[in-house]
């Protein structure tokens, strides 16, 4: 079985449409992702870009192949938040980034985040950062005012095209920083001067460090050239973070056109509330971990929204998605599927992606849909029949390690059931299905009893239902209809 490349189409912020995804050069596909400024762990609402931009980069790797796709994801390691934090806990500024940033990538390897090929720190760049500066002062759209060096706003005619904002919208919509040595209340700061105790490298304006916009434009710039493919982040970076991104590289780089396709996730709530300390319902992913939810759970959760939506997690969300992983890293281990087995599919040539899966994925990273199609192959019966499961869940990022399957789906929490009780349970999954059409609500409902007494958690994705045994399983609750 072959599969040819899929068209992916992505929401492009910049343009306000669904557009086919066409890069600058197929043999070097470059994108690039807003990282997290290191001072403290990385909480849940952190994750959804990564996780968002993870699923890129891997179907990205599928249809141009692994070595021809360049993936930057910063650390901003010099920041005002972490200077706070340094000097409120008496500890080197160094030491808490290079601690922060152990547990940044402890917390997205177990959520089954690829690392990316680069991993720039934004101080590894203080010269590239000078240097871009310097070129937008000679270009007429920097200035110098009092030690600090801030970008010309209206030397810049397209700002507020990304967010769709005009100066006036954003003047009242946003925290704008009133200093006398601006000369327009927008304009935003490339360097600023360092005092005692704070963090400075040498530069044609005194000692000081960079403004947080300068740091991202520069180091794309670096890894990537002055224009690649995708560019994105949470949408509350949108304004003014990549708008500032975008008035700096074009600037600098007036005939590149910096980043062609802009991404922006929506944000997450909890049990339909913002996630905020004052609400009790604010926690990083390591609290999650530590309270014995598995990443490939929490992937699962995420990836259940599309990323143009609000996610909402719940508690219900949550054991939905442990039973469903549950029951599908059952069907595999029940048929063998571990790494010998996939090395022969492999040889054989049928380890390859489902082509609907794969398609509807490549549509704006529909994970939705994606996840509804791997209920439908995971009623393969043989190996070959599952091959497109098992490949779309690997393309997902959902299977930790292929040698540990059997664990996997048999760990706290289920229950393994034998192929004849599956069977039944199908049935009654079918007969539900055929009530439901045809609106004979008294079948579905007694159908719904049964299940719910024998303990069968069923979830239903995209119109199709996959079960799984839960703890309290009792298969002699299955009675016949």
């Amino acid at each position: 079985m072959t599969t040819d490349q899929p068209i992916i189409r992505l929401q492009n912020t910049n343009s306000r449409r669904r557009e086919e995804f066409e890069p600058l050069d197929p043999k070097r596909v470059g994108i690039y992702l807003c990282g997290p400024t290191v001072y403290d762990r990385a909480h849940l609402g952190n994750a959804r870009p990564v996780l968002v931009f993870d699923v890129l980069y891997r179907l990205l790797r599928q249809a141009y192949g692994a070595e021809h796709v360049v993936y930057v994801r910063n650390f901003t390691d010099v920041d005002d938040k972490i200077n706070a934090r340094a000097a409120e806990a008496g500890r080197e500024i160094g030491d808490i980034t290079a601690e922060t940033i152990r547990w940044y990538h402890d917390d997205m390897d177990a959520l089954g985040a690829l690392r990316p090929n680069h991993e720039p720190r934004a101080t590894d760049f203080i010269g590239a950062m000078v240097d871009m500066i310097n070129e937008l002062i000679l270009r007429g759209n920097a200035y110098e005012a009092e030690g600090h060096v801030l970008f010309a706003v209206d030397s810049y005619d397209a700002y507020g095209a990304l967010s769709g904002r005009s100066l006036d919208d954003m003047i009242a919509g946003s925290r704008v920083e009133v200093a006398p040595y601006k000369r327009n209340p927008m304009d935003f700061v490339l360097w600023k001067p360092s005092g005692a105790g704070q963090p400075g490298w040498d530069s044609p304006w005194g000692v000081g460090r960079p403004g947080w916009h300068i740091e991202c434009s520069a180091m794309s710039r670096a890894l990537l050239g002055p224009a690649f493919d995708i560019h994105g982040g949470g949408n509350d970076l949108l304004f003014p973070h990549h708008e500032n991104e975008i008035a700096q590289s074009c600037c600098a780089d007036p005939e590149a056109g910096f980043a062609t396709y802009w991404l922006h996730n929506e944000m997450l709530q909890v049990e339909g509330k913002k996630m905020s300390k004052s609400l009790g319902n604010f926690f990083t992913v390591r609290d999650l971990l530590d309270e014995g939810i598995s990443g490939e759970v929490i992937r699962l959760v995420m990836l259940g929204t599309h990323y143009g939506k609000p996610m909402d997690w719940t508690a219900k969300k949550r054991d939905d998605a442990d039973a469903t992983l549950r029951r599908w890293y059952g069907i595999l281990a029940g048929h063998g599927f571990g790494p010998a087995l996939i090395k022969a599919l492999k040889a054989d040539g049928q380890w390859e992606p489902d082509a609907e899966f794969l398609g509807v994925l490549a549509n704006d990273l529909n994970t939705p849909g994606a996840i509804a199609r791997l209920h439908v192959l995971a009623k393969g019966k043989t190996p070959a029949q599952l091959a497109g499961f098992a490949h779309g869940l690997d393309l997902l990022g959902l299977v930790p390690d292929w040698a540990d399957l059997p664990r996997l789906a048999g760990g706290e929490g289920g229950a393994q059931v034998d192929d004849a009780i599956a069977q039944r349970i199908d049935a009654l999954l079918d007969t539900r299905a055929k009530a439901r059409a045809s609106k004979d609500w008294d079948m579905a409902d007694r159908v719904r009893d049964i299940l719910t007494a024998a303990g069968v958690v069923v979830t239903d994705v995209g119109g199709q239902a996959s079960w799984a045994a839960g703890p309290e399983f009792d298969a002699a609750a299955l009675v016949d209809l």
